[in-house]
Order: C-alpha cells, then structure tokens, then sequence
C-alpha cells in the first residue's frame, strides 16, 4: 500500500512540473501570429508614434514583425500577479495638459500611467481615483482631442457602454453608439477612429459612433504586414490605404511610380490609374520585401539585403542577365541602405543608408560613394523618390517634400507632412 502512495504522489509530482512546464512555454514562448487573426487586447501608439499592440502577456510593435513579451518594455505590468491582460491602452496627446505623451494601461481595476516607458510614481492606482466615474475592467479606450470631440477626451468602451471623459472638467458623459460593434479595442491613427472587433476594425465617428462606408473590414489587411489574404480581399484597396509604411518607391523615366510593401507592390502610371500585383509575379527574381529601388536609365535598380537586381522597363520586366550583384560591387556601399532615388536628368544615386546619405555617381565604373552628410530630420527613412517637383522621403505613413536634394540634406526643420495613403494613392478612409 506504502508502494501504491508513493507511486500516486511520483505520478502528480511529474504531472505538476509538466502543467507548469507547459505554462511556462505559454507564458514565455508562445509563438504568437498575427497574421492568423488575433483579437488584440489593446492598441495604443507610443511617444514616438509607433502603434503596440496587446495579446495577453504579449506585445507587438509597429505593424510587422514578432511578438515580445510585454514586461520587456513596461516590466511593472508583470508585477500584480492577480491582474489580468491589458484590457485597453492609449497615449495622453494634448500639449496643455501635464500628463502629455504618457501611456495610461488598464488592467482589470487598476490603471499604470508610464512616461518614456518608466512608470510614474504612484501608480498603479485605482482606475476610480485616477478617471472617476469610469468602471473597471474595460473593453477599450481611445484619446480624442477637440475639434474632433467637442472637448479634450477620452473615449472608454466597456460592452454597450460607451463613456466621453472630459479631461480638464473630469466630467464623464454616457453615450449610445447604436451603429457600431461592441470594440475589444480603440485607436486613433492619422486622425481617424478604428474600433476594432475580433480580427476586424471599423473606422466611426468619435462624436456619433457612426460608421461610414464598407465596413467592417479585416484589419490584417490594413494594420499588418502579412503575405497572405484572402480570396475576397481587395487587394488595390488594401495597398493603396494600408497603414503600414512603404518598403520602397520610385518613378520610371515614363512618370509611372512604383511603391513597394511586402509581398507587394502598386503601380501609378501617368494618367494617374492605379494597379496592384504581388512582387512574386513582376519581379520573381525578388520574390519579396526590397529595401530600396531607384529608376535610371529606364531601368529599376532593386536592393535587397546586400544584393542588387536590375530589371529593364516594360511589359514584361525583364531581368537583367549577371544580376543579382552584391551591392558593394555595384554602387561601392555595404548593404543593406534603407533608401535611394535619382533625380531626372542626373547621373547621381542618392543613397539613404542610416541617418547618412551618399552620392554615387552612376556615369562612372567603378562607383564611389562621395559627399557623405547627415539627415538630421529623421530618424529614419522608409523611402524616397525625386521628380521634376522635387524630392519625396517618405517615413511611416506620411511623406515630405523638399524641392532639392541640397534642401533635404540643409533643412532643419520639417516641411508639412501629406498622407501616402490620401495624397499618393487618393485613398480617403
């Protein structure tokens, strides 16, 4: 019978460490996917712009790339064991107000204010103290700065309910928005409103909750960076209007522009007509994601990593025989650079590798990197193209135009920022 015991305690002792083992690779390890349809917890912007998304104890930065787990950069999330995921998420954005650019995060009752990724002291505290007469253990939560809400808001889901918190009078005012779903998460991006419901979003009114337009609308077409779609996507729409920022951009001698973004890429002639293919089918050599492509000479010069294709102009593209070639061969730089673009007329490839551009004259073999300068603007470059109109750097999902290259490289302020999405691809949701 003692054998019998102590058999019976072995065997849960084992099944113990391995429920915790198990839990441990949940916790840990979970290989999470976006690009499989999650339902985010949470999505708020960072001080610096850039979108996190929440799932569980799991995090997501910007709109591609792994999951991290989300104590790596807010740790005191992690330290009340009783609570919960974070249920919503956003980013304090009127420059009167003390708490500017914090990041508020909701967990179960109980809210974390963080500046610059440090949580402010005192905090967590009572979501009751901080944001009277909004309820705990919320759906979502969005910023909504006057003129788009009638005062400096905030905007708080939980189920049906749908709360508008005056920030400077605290005072709560209880709303009905019958036309749209019930949001398991909020957020403001390029002053629109996105409600988002399972793997789906909304775009609505933050004043009336209304929705406008085909909606609801799988949000992996528009906030994430995944290879794959579904039979019924609209891929043109989806290009065109993603939010996710460009890969690469050019124009050919012809004034047709190229954007590239992931496993895709659309085309703008000149009459201004819009077309969408997968860089697989038009460029196979590629198969996907450049780095950077510039126009000379009616052909495309495509970097990607530390490789250079080129593919002459026209219908079919055709691939150039000896190509790939390393890059340091080619233009005389180490790969990868995060731009390049040539200006009509001109000999010279711009080349945007980190905060530094180079000149490369292409007239000449073999090519040197020269006149090396600063872009002090921006900390990083997504793309850049140069026309007859000037220069256009494009850095996440907005773009700035300089009438020179000499302008870009002297200026010291920032130019006004256009949408890609609107005044790029006349997309207008």
């Amino acid at each position: 019978m003692k054998l019998l015991t102590h058999i019976l305690f072995m065997c849960l002792a084992l099944a113990l460490a391995w429920a915790n083992h198990q839990n441990a690779d949940e916790h840990h390890g979970a290989d999470l996917d976006r690009c499989k349809g999650l339902e985010m917890d949470a999505v708020a912007l960072n001080e610096e712009g850039i979108p996190y998304f929440f799932k569980g104890d799991h995090l997501f930065k910007g709109f591609h790339g792994k999951a991290e787990l989300s104590n790596g950069s807010f740790s005191e999330l992690d330290d009340h064991h009783h609570l919960g995921h974070v249920d919503a998420a956003f980013r304090m954005h009127y420059e009167d107000d003390p708490t500017h650019n914090h990041m508020f995060f909701f967990l179960d009752n109980k809210v974390f204010r963080y500046y610059q990724h440090n949580l402010e002291a005192g905090y967590p505290k009572d979501i009751s103290e901080v944001f009277p007469g909004i309820p705990d253990h919320l759906d979502a939560a969005v910023e909504c700065p006057k003129p788009e809400c009638e005062e400096d808001s905030v905007i708080f889901f939980k189920e049906d309910d749908i709360y508008h918190y005056n920030v400077k009078t605290k005072a709560v005012d209880k709303k009905e928005f019958k036309s749209m779903p019930n949001c398991t998460s909020a957020f403001r991006f390029m002053e629109h409103y996105y409600c988002f419901h399972g793997h789906m979003f909304s775009k609505f009114d933050p004043k009336t909750g209304e929705v406008h337009g085909k909606y609801p609308k799988e949000a992996r077409d528009y906030f994430m960076r995944c290879s794959k779609f579904g039979d019924d996507s609209d891929h043109l729409d989806r290009e065109r209007c993603s939010r996710v920022h460009l890969d690469a951009v050019t124009s050919d001698d012809s004034g047709n522009i190229y954007a590239f973004r992931g496993h895709h890429f659309i085309r703008k002639d000149d009459n201004d007509t819009l077309t969408s293919d997968t860089i697989e089918n038009a460029f196979k050599e590629l198969h996907s994601e450049v780095d950077a492509v510039f126009s000379y000479q009616d052909h495309l010069y495509m970097i990607k990593d530390d490789q250079v294709f080129v593919y002459k102009v026209g219908e079919p593209h055709t691939h150039l025989e000896g190509y790939p070639k390393p890059v340091k061969e080619e233009l005389g730089i180490e790969g990868p650079i995060d731009a390049a673009f040539v200006c009509q007329d001109h000999h010279i490839a711009h080349i945007v590798k980190g905060r530094d551009m180079y000149d490369v004259d292409m007239s000449v073999t073999p090519r040197v990197p020269a006149n090396q300068r600063p872009i002090s603007l921006f900390k990083k470059v997504d793309a850049a193209m140069c026309g007859p109109g000037g220069v256009k750097v494009i850095s996440g999902s907005h773009f700035y135009h300089f009438d020179s290259v000499m302008l870009l490289a002297a200026s010291r302020a920032l130019p006004e920022q256009h949408r890609v999405s609107l005044e790029l691809f006349g997309c207008d949701h």
